[in-house]
């Protein structure tokens, strides 16, 4: 079942999985069905793992719903209660809605990690192809106990990934279809959807607040392409609509951003303003009142308004991060024209602006710190260190003249003896120990096989080695074997170990003595494969021993 830490989204009762009733919950990160009176899930499936879910049509008699994985296999739930059962449905299929976009993000990111970690590991690509490649285990199992190095990546590398912006016609990108009974059908994408919540984070709250509580998804943004929000020209606005105060809002946010204004010193918008006659030529023309208009310039000027607001509000979705930033950092700093900073005594915003617009980062040189490159002749006094001088008696040039001299007298009154020098078993024992393959001749032997074998066979001996080295970390990391999650997973990898031995590992030891020598390259790889199968036949003998 679920573990105490999951969080359970959504529990929906009398769903049945081939023709077996039982319970589907919707957690955090996965979405499970368990049968009735057992505590455990038959099925369960990662939010990551799904490519897109499926509905019955309307009229058809069975309400269900289809998980379709990105493997091609999928899973269908009935949902079987007469008087719900299309209300849980629609219920279940909204909040998998919700929850797959944000999953297939994760999915991609981590397909990504994968990508970057293959790509610079040769070793690591190496021993994928020769596991996963060769389905000696699979891709799972291969990133299990590497799913640390993937998850816990750095987040600062995705932040800093440049954000997407939003299209000033996004909205006016959504047309609507007929559906053939005179109504309008819109088609909406999950980026369209993010889109709107970006640029009007009203019509996000009131999403929150409604979905799916009062209404379902399809009922809430039926109300906003029906609403005087979207069809809007100020004016005139339903009391009932739940997006009236939404336009309310608006109209206070953009009463602020006139009050605000620009903070650019280097944009004067009101020098934009129309006079038909400049100062001093007697003619003043008079501002016509709001009272004074016309339905018609009203209406002009909430269309204008509303084209005014939508432009800041894009803006303002794209670059809310960058902008408190720079401002917070324009704010705080000196508020004196008469900084040693400020050569010609400008305040400190107008010269970030002008900052900004002459001074491109990737043309600017690194300013790194200079180092000097070390010229060593002897790079192991340098890591070492110092060395202690010990003292030790040296041997002057007298004591050589005198030591030659006495061996030229000892040779001169030497007579060989050659018979009595060494025994015979002696001799032979000698001899035998000094012949390749004797006891004083192993490490000549061993240079002798590196030396017989060529670069290509020691390095398919090596990922060998590698492969090997992987399938038993898996292997012995199942003990002790207290779960029924690790006695199937024990089973499966000494199966894989026996392919494993199988396919890559006497093909190659038959090969080596075959073209190049006797002698057996792979034993030690045979002896840890051995001692791994007789650990598991102990553990085997054991277990069927406690259940008899």
């Amino acid at each position: 079942m679920a573990s105490l830490s999951e969080e359970v989204l959504l529990v929906v009762k009398k769903v049945r999985q081939r023709k077996q009733d039982g319970t589907l919950y919707l957690m955090a990160e996965r979405i499970a069905w368990g049968p009735e009176g057992k505590d455990r899930f038959s099925v369960s499936h990662l939010y990551a793992d799904i490519r897109c879910q499926k509905i019955s049509p309307d009229g058809k008699a069975k309400i269900q719903l289809q998980l379709v994985l990105h493997t091609g296999e999928s899973t269908t739930f009935h949902f079987s209660n007469e008087s719900t059962a299309l209300k849980d449905r629609e219920a279940t299929k909204e909040l998998l809605q919700q929850l797959l976009p944000k999953f297939k993000k994760k999915a991609n990111k981590e397909l990504e990690e994968k990508n970057r970690m293959l790509q610079e590991d040769p070793v690591l690509f190496q021993l994928y192809k020769d596991l996963v490649v060769s389905q000696v285990i699979s891709a799972e199992e291969f990133w299990a106990n590497r799913s640390g190095g993937i998850n816990n990546t750095d987040p600062a590398l995705y932040n800093n990934k440049q954000e997407v912006g939003i299209s000033g016609a996004f909205l006016a990108d959504i047309r609507p279809q007929t559906d053939g009974c005179n109504g309008l059908r819109y088609n909406l994408t999950a980026d369209i959807i993010e889109s709107i919540f970006r640029t009007y984070p009203a019509v996000k709250q009131k999403y929150s607040e409604n979905v799916p509580h009062n209404l379902t998804e399809k009922e809430f943004w039926t109300r906003f392409f029906q609403s005087h929000y979207f069809h809007r020209d100020r004016i005139n606005t339903g009391t009932q609509d739940i997006f009236s105060e939404c336009a309310k809002q608006d109209e206070k946010g953009l009463k602020s951003m006139v009050v605000q204004g620009v903070k650019n010193p280097l944009v004067d918008l009101l020098s934009l303003e129309d006079n038909t006659l400049d100062e001093g030529y007697g003619v003043c023309t008079p501002q016509p009142s709001t009272s004074n208009r016309t339905v018609k310039e009203s209406s002009n000027s909430a269309i204008i308004k509303r084209f005014n607001h939508h432009s800041a509000m894009v803006l303002a979705a794209g670059s809310r991060k960058g902008e408190t930033q720079t401002d917070q950092a324009s704010e705080t700093s000196s508020t004196d024209g008469n900084s040693r900073d400020s050569d010609f005594f400008q305040p400190p915003v107008k010269k970030v602006k002008l900052q900004e617009a002459i001074e491109y980062e990737d043309l600017q040189r690194e300013n790194g710190p200079k180092t000097v490159a070390l010229n060593l002749k002897k790079s192991d006094r340098y890591a070492h260190g110092p060395v202690p001088l010990q003292s030790q008696q040296y041997t002057t040039s007298q004591d050589i003249i005198n030591s030659v001299n006495y061996i030229r007298h000892e040779m001169a009154n030497y007579k060989p003896n050659l018979t009595q020098v060494l025994a015979s078993t002696a001799a032979s024992s000698a001899i035998a120990a000094l012949s390749p393959g004797g006891i004083l001749m192993q490490s000549g032997a061993q240079q002798a096989i590196n030396q017989m074998v060529p670069t290509e066979v020691q390095g398919e001996l090596k990922h060998l080695y590698a492969a090997a080295g992987e399938l038993l970390r898996h292997f012995w990391s199942c003990f002790p074997v207290n779960t029924p999650f690790l006695e199937e997973k024990v089973m499966k990898m000494k199966s894989n170990l026996e392919k494993f031995q199988m396919t890559k590992l006497c093909p190659f030891k038959e090969k080596i003595q075959r073209q190049y020598l006797s002698t057996n390259l792979t034993g030690h790889l045979e002896e840890m494969l051995q001692t791994a199968y007789s650990k598991f036949q102990v553990w085997q003998t054991r277990r069927m021993m406690r259940k008899t």
